[in-house]
């Protein structure tokens, strides 16, 4: 009887989770479409409530920020080069697991490295709120990468080393990721963008080899 209960309560526990997911990618698209169309700071809860068939309270529930709603995949952006160093290989280095993350990222045209299109770049061009937003998820990816660095190399996160190699490495991947931005919106298409930004990628992490080489080395 208690096998019975747990299957029947399994699906439905399923259903849920996943009719929440529809629910939150319904929001962030629509709003993303009005955002695009009329601009960030134009548009209201209540349009995106519409045009999400929605009430306004649920739209607030899922995303508390407006801003959360056209960059929704933040916490795999403040993520990611923490997880590039923690899942490096063995004999490899910080900056070398960089350098391979990110010219997969750039060969895939990843929109979490900046690839997300025109219309994508330009409404966080336009919109002051979005900018400033963008800024803020640079500084918590470079944090988290200071902390993987330290639990690296076994230092301590107020360590002067770790927070310098992130700073270093965070500042490249800010510079290549407007980049990325400056390109799209100059119209310049995804293949010439990374074609372009390989090349200066490499470049941009050849400056840091005298410095970060031999750093955090798995």
């Amino acid at each position: 009887m208690g096998n019975e209960t747990s299957t029947a309560v399994e699906p439905m526990t399923g259903l849920r989770e996943s009719k929440k997911r529809e629910t939150r990618q319904l929001i962030s698209d629509q709003a993303t479409r009005l955002f695009i169309a009329q601009g960030f700071e134009e548009t209201t809860i209540a349009e995106i409530a519409v045009a999400a068939r929605v009430a306004k309270k649920t739209v607030t529930n899922y995303f508390p920020r407006k801003e959360d709603m056209a960059l929704d995949h933040q916490e795999e952006f403040v993520g990611s080069l923490a997880h590039t160093v923690a899942t490096r290989g063995a004999g490899e280095s910080a900056l070398t697991a960089m350098r391979h993350a990110f010219e997969t990222a750039v060969a895939a045209q990843n929109p979490v490295a900046g690839f997300a299109g025109p219309d994508f770049a330009r409404m966080i061009d336009d919109s002051p709120t979005l900018s400033v937003c963008l800024r803020s998820l640079h500084d918590r990816r470079e944090e988290a990468l200071t902390d993987a660095l330290a639990q690296a190399t076994g230092s301590a996160t107020a360590d002067i080393s770790p927070r310098t190699a992130a700073a270093l490495l965070g500042a490249v991947h800010r510079v290549l990721f407007r980049r990325i931005q400056e390109l799209t919106l100059a119209g310049r298409t995804n293949d010439d963008i990374a074609q372009a930004v390989a090349d200066e990628a490499a470049r941009a992490f050849d400056m840091l080899e005298p410095a970060l080489g031999d750093y955090a080395v798995a």
